[in-house]
């Protein structure tokens, strides 16, 4: 399998055409033809079906193309890094976290650490909590943010953080004039969620189970993985978002309206980086600026990485409440 392979195959799944990808790499048609071609005769099965000058992706190419995407793209970081080393350049911080994390804290936190320290190339990648933990695990990223279970092995926790969450709706829905939102109001409106059942949905289901209020029907639900799609959403008038805080707090979307509810639903979240491995001075400095950013937060509570174990059996447990540690 070679790099001229992969990048054939990766072209075509962005043009939808062997002569777009062709145009892409500056190769003639025929040339990226055979690439695939040799490509699918070592892997052992087709990539594309072919409609005249267009080709439809089979579902064997979407699996591969994503971890071909990512091996792409670490190629390309080496040779990004190996240039910037040529011209003395500083590394980069490589960060990645939830969207939730990456637009609520981390602009604000990278805001404080170049206050100090002046401008630092940044590559901040936005992905889900399992991607996340992935990154780091695997070396791709220095510092990872995202909500709990972070216990893999692998992994040093450096702090967790623990905020309730919000129902965002709009300002002239008749809940906005409440101070606080009871969750039996609530559970009476269309409901935006994550879609995520191990992580904030399984929390929010819990609570309105407890309380007798889950919805029945499933047009009393609408599900997305974005808290910034459950904004949009909100504010459209299709529901009523039940949020982490940090995406409400951090982009508030003008026309919205932001209020704590009656029963407190945990969003629990750490800063991780990969264990084993020195932590650099800008990696430590912006662990400690996340810190400080989120701490100015409404409601804020830290807690020890020596709590995770508690916090998860309070989250995931036998979903009822228990004594957080100090």
């Amino acid at each position: 399998m070679e790099l001229r392979q992969l990048e054939a195959f990766a072209a075509v799944m962005s043009t939808g055409t062997m002569t777009g990808a062709a145009r892409l790499l500056a190769r003639s048609q025929p040339a990226v033809t055979r690439l695939v071609q040799e490509l699918e005769a070592e892997i052992g099965y087709p990539l594309f079906t072919r409609h005249g000058p267009r080709v439809t992706p089979t579902e064997q190419a979407f699996l591969l193309y994503e971890d071909v995407e990512r091996a792409l793209g670490s190629l390309q970081q080496i040779h990004l890094r190996a240039a910037e080393i040529a011209r003395g350049e500083a590394q980069p911080l490589l960060l990645a976290a939830t969207s939730a994390l990456a637009l609520g804290l981390l602009p604000q936190a990278l805001r404080r650490v170049e206050a100090h320290s002046g401008a630092v190339p940044i590559q901040l990648r936005s992905a889900s909590p399992e991607q996340v933990v992935h990154a780091v695990l695997n070396g791709a990223v220095q510092l990872g943010a995202s909500s709990l279970p972070l216990e893999h092995r692998g992994l040093d926790v450096h702090w967790i953080g623990q905020m309730p969450c919000l129902a965002v709706l709009p300002e002239d829905d008749p809940l906005a004039a409440h101070d606080v939102v009871p969750l039996a109001l609530l559970a009476q409106r269309r409901i935006v969620t994550m879609s995520n059942p191990f992580r904030l949905r399984r929390r929010l289901d819990a609570t309105l189970a407890r309380a007798g209020h889950l919805p029945t029907r499933s047009d009393a639900l609408i599900e997305t993985n974005s808290s910034v799609n459950a904004q949009a959403l909100a504010r459209a008038g299709l529901g009523v978002a039940v949020l982490e805080p940090l995406t409400a707090y951090g982009a508030p979307l003008q026309g919205l309206a932001v209020r704590p509810l009656d029963t407190d639903i945990p969003f629990v979240f750490g800063v991780i980086t990969p264990q084993g491995r020195p932590v650099a001075p800008p990696v430590r400095a912006l662990i400690d600026a996340l810190l400080d950013a989120a701490t100015a937060l409404p409601h804020f509570v830290r807690h020890e990485p020596s709590a995770h174990g508690a916090l998860l059996q309070t989250l995931y447990g036998d979903d009822e409440p228990s004594d957080l540690p100090e």
